[in-house]
């Protein structure tokens, strides 16, 4: 039997939160089908085929589940190994097929129909398709809404009672923002569901003190749950004096999540019944999996496999839980009895471990919380869902995100840039440019150095801290004052030497201080008072940082409610260092009805340089947010299909080698492309790379010279020899034949063996320059740029930003490098400004850059270098490639899905 594609594949997230895993048909499904078939209401039957069709036959059974995955192609949804819902095309012309589909009348408005659609579509595309036909009764109007609802061109024409629907299925703007939303929907109710049960089952509850199980029913209980708690325990028949049951089938009502607290190996059995049960979520504090080894791994695959196909999504393995302070729920699913107010942050970290630290460091700070998560393993849910979720919660005004490794990097990046839009995202990414990552996560870490980490963070909108103090010093800004709507600040103190502190450290992290506002030692309340009065408001200034010790008289308490009087009415932010205190103090907060800490509240730091630093970040973050995004503009000599069938034959011919550069092997995995495949494949893209003739011997140099035509260059072909030879690696302007021979006899006595030398057509001076692009296991595709220069190269004084780059983008990663300025004046010689370095063409060169790697996943690596700028444009003087067997399914690629399994 003819085997289908491994990707086709899927667990899906509906439209209800609930999950579905979606695949192939094949003959095996006979039997499911019949049973499915027999399940259809009449009024179903109808729609599909047009007639009553109470039973299907056993030719119809053997034609619907026998396809060739080619012409015919079929996939059916499945939850709990029941089928139900069928979509199927069949090929009627050559880039067009018949489409039709069929939902179990339980499950229909669940959106099964909608992402059958997507992934059938898919499918189609691989296989050439480009045109969907469908024929629909008028009275099936639902149906009709799905295919006019999915975003792509569609035709309709009506005749004989049936209306035909034919729909270009090539993605467009529209299909793609009509998936993203509905992906934002599903995952962000799947969320909801686990943090807003009506009912719990704690399973492995125990009758032992401090054991996993009883901790966590205890810290349930005390947290006043606002539904019923179901305790399971095999034998006891109360466990701290609440109803126990055997299993959680014996629960004689609905049980909507989970608290699974049993041994690893006995997990399975326990997931087995949560399924038959109809349980909505998992929360696994249980540990033994995934971080133990490849065993343990075994054992998560499985537990998540067995949960999707029931539509139940996980928290954890080996996790902290989850909790909900909103007062309609009051849910603390943790290990953790420290449960910090109600509040406007919304928290997620991997770490177990760090959760319970990190719950107690936001109670001591005043601070609250909407809703906590901690995922562990990670093993389903993660961060990303988390923010699908708090995208549109209402009680969640600020995300922060301890971070240990990206599981789905693209969408991660896509999913932070849309949420900073709307709230700030504060991440820790933990790790560094450390090439590891935490046992049980996603294979591969990063391969970045940090300050590049801290750029494509930005770039995304996420404001990245070094630690989780400087997390919650963030946060304290965001979650309760205003943000600010400039740089300038304004200084009121009553310590010259803190002042002072205050400005140089406003001035380091890139903010325009004004000259403090010394009140002495001496200053009352009424003194900040009108000093406060008189910044606020300063048009000039945009936020204030006060620095308050104490005096030889108390007035501390006067102080702090001017400070809460002012900030409550301002919309420019007020941070303090009040008494040194860190947090947000019961004196300078405004308190709601339930205790909560309320907007306007001033936070408070230990250090002046800690305040500054938390605006800073706030600044920062509103300069990103009030930034124009920039556009990805229309460029023209770009062949798809050309660089497709190049890919393909490069990766046949390639040799195989390994790469290295300053010492370090890279992409062992990926193949090196020949010098005309990789210049044909920059062509593709409109990338013009100028050819190089290898030579063994001073005549074979003279004889390429006369090839290529005077003036030309002679050079060792090796980047790595720039650092360590500075200049000598390259004889240029040679004019004669005398001046070639010359040239080859000088390199090849100077490097020997050691470098292959090429003769190349000269370029007019300029600025030389590296451009590098590829993918990264962490962030996706990331383009770098710097000055082929070896300063430069020894500084590291690279940017990066992830592809693809808009025009604000190119023009961010060039001013980013810190040499950027020989980019913006007159090269050397130069008598006029007609001969500055042409930053627009490098730009583009970026783009197409940028374009060309996140179009094909097989390219490893691109290395541009030298790419000489000077007033005619950005020549591309040296060009290497690297490609790889493709992934099946490329992160955050076509049409919407849960991330696989093992990751």
């Amino acid at each position: 039997m003819q085997s289908y594609p491994n990707h086709w594949e899927a667990d899906v997230v509906l439209t209800d939160g609930g999950t579905a895993h979606l695949r192939p048909i094949t003959p095996d499904d006979a039997d499911l089908l019949r049973e499915f078939h027999g399940r259809l209401s009449p009024e179903t039957i109808y729609y599909r085929f047009f007639a009553p069709y109470p039973r299907l036959s056993d030719r119809d059974v053997r034609r619907f589940t026998t396809v060739d995955y080619e012409d015919r192609v079929a996939l059916v949804a499945t939850i709990s190994d029941a089928l139900v819902a069928v979509v199927r095309y069949d090929k009627v012309a050559p880039e067009e097929a018949e489409v039709a589909f069929v939902v179990e009348d339980a499950h229909q408005g669940r959106g099964l129909a909608s992402v059958l659609l997507e992934h059938i579509g898919a499918a189609a595309r691989e296989r050439g398709i480009r045109r969907f036909i469908a024929d629909v009764l008028p009275e099936n109007r639902r149906m009709i809404n799905v295919f006019r609802e999915a975003g792509y061109t569609a035709q309709q024409t009506f005749d004989e009672g049936v209306i035909r629907l034919t729909l270009d299925i090539q993605p467009t703007d529209d299909s793609t923002e009509v998936m993203r939303a509905r992906e934002q929907r599903a995952e962000s109710r799947s969320i909801a569901r686990l943090l807003f049960p009506e009912s719990v089952a704690v399973i492995g509850a125990s009758r032992t003190a401090h054991t996993i199980g009883q901790t966590a029913l205890r810290n349930l209980l005390d947290s006043e749950f606002q539904g019923p708690v179901y305790p399971v325990h095999p034998e006891a028949k109360a466990v701290v004096g609440v109803r126990a049951y055997p299993s959680v089938l014996d629960i004689p009502d609905q049980v909507d999540l989970a608290v699974v607290a049993v041994r690893a190996e006995a997990v399975a059995d326990v997931v087995e019944q949560c399924a038959e049960k109809g349980v909505h979520g998992l929360i696994v504090v249980s540990s033994g999996f995934g971080e133990t080894g490849p065993e343990g791994r075994a054992r998560q695959d499985e537990l998540v496999r067995t949960a999707r196909a029931a539509g139940m999504r996980v928290v954890g393995p080996n996790c902290l839980g989850v909790a909900n302070t909103d007062p309609s729920v009051s849910l603390n699913a943790t290990l953790s009895p420290d449960l910090p107010r109600s509040g406007p942050i919304g928290f997620f970290s991997q770490s177990g471990a760090l959760g319970r630290a990190i719950l107690q460091r936001v109670a001591d700070r005043g601070m609250g919380l909407s809703t906590f998560v901690s995922a562990g393993n990670r093993a389903d849910v993660s961060g990303n869902d988390l923010m699908q979720y708090w995208q549109e919660d209402p009680s969640t005004e600020v995300v922060l995100q301890y971070l240990e490794s990206l599981g789905n990097p693209r969408k991660f990046t896509r999913l932070a840039r849309r949420l900073a839009k709307l709230k700030p995202v504060v991440a820790v990414r933990s790790g560094g440019s450390a090439q590891t990552t935490p046992t049980g996560h996603a294979a591969g870490g990063l391969a970045l150095p940090d300050y590049a980490v801290t750029s494509l963070f930005q770039q995304a909108g996420v404001v990245r801290v070094d630690d989780i103090t400087q997390m919650f010093d963030a946060a304290q800004v965001f979650a309760y004052q205003p943000l600010p709507k400039g740089p300038r600040v304004g200084v009121i103190g009553n310590s010259d030497s803190l002042e002072l502190l205050v400005k140089d450290a406003a001035v380091r992290q890139g903010l325009k201080p004004h000259d403090p506002v010394n009140l002495g030692p001496q200053a009352t309340a009424d003194d900040f008072d009108r000093a406060l009065e008189a910044a606020l408001a300063d048009d000039e200034v945009h936020s204030v940082v006060v620095v308050f010790v104490p005096a030889l008289h108390p007035i501390s308490d006067d102080v702090a409610r001017v400070l809460r009087a002012r900030s409550l009415g301002s919309d420019k932010p007020i941070v303090t260092t009040y008494l040194a205190r860190q947090g947000v103090p019961e004196e300078l907060r405004h308190v709601g009805e339930r205790g909560e800490t309320l907007r306007g509240s001033v936070p408070s730091y230990p250090a002046p340089e800690d305040a500054v630093r938390a605006l800073a970040y706030a600044t920062r973050y509103t300069q990103w947010r009030d930034r124009k995004p920039g556009r990805h503009p229309e460029l023209p000599d770009i062949d798809g299909a050309r660089a497709r069938a190049t890919i393909t034959r490069a990766l046949k011919n390639a040799p195989g080698e390994e790469v290295w550069f300053g010492g370090e092997r890279r992409y062992d995995e990926d193949t090196a492309v020949s010098a005309e495949d990789t210049r044909e494949l920059l062509s593709c893209y409109g990338i013009t790379a100028y050819p190089d003739i290898p030579v063994s011997s001073a005549d074979e140099a003279v004889v390429a010279a006369g090839r290529l035509g005077y003036p030309v260059v002679v050079k060792a072909d090796s980047p790595d020899l720039r650092v360590r030879a500075g200049g000598t690696f390259v004889r240029a302007d040679l004019r004669t034949p005398d001046d070639v021979r010359s040239a080859y006899l000088s390199l090849a006595d100077r490097f020997g063996a050691e470098a292959d030398l090429v003769v190349q057509r000269m370029v007019a001076p300029g600025v030389p320059t590296v451009v590098r692009a590829g993918d990264n296991r962490s962030f996706g595709s990331v383009v770098s740029f710097g000055l082929a220069d070896v300063t430069a190269e020894l500084l590291d004084d690279r940017a990066f930003r992830l592809a693809p780059l808009t025009d604000m983008d190119a023009a961010d990663l060039i001013h980013a490098v810190r040499a950027a300025p020989l980019l913006f004046g007159l090269p050397a010689g130069a008598t006029s400004l007609a001969e500055q370095p042409n930053v627009e063409a490098l730009e583009e060169l970026l783009i197409r850059v940028s374009r060309l790697v996140e179009a094909f996943p097989e390219i490893g690596y691109i290395d541009l270098d030298p790419v000489l700028v000077n007033a005619t444009g950005a020549h591309v003087l040296g060009a290497r490639m690297w490609l790889r067997e493709a992934p099946e399914v490329r992160p955050d690629a076509g049409p919407r899905r849960l991330r696989g399994v093992t990751f």
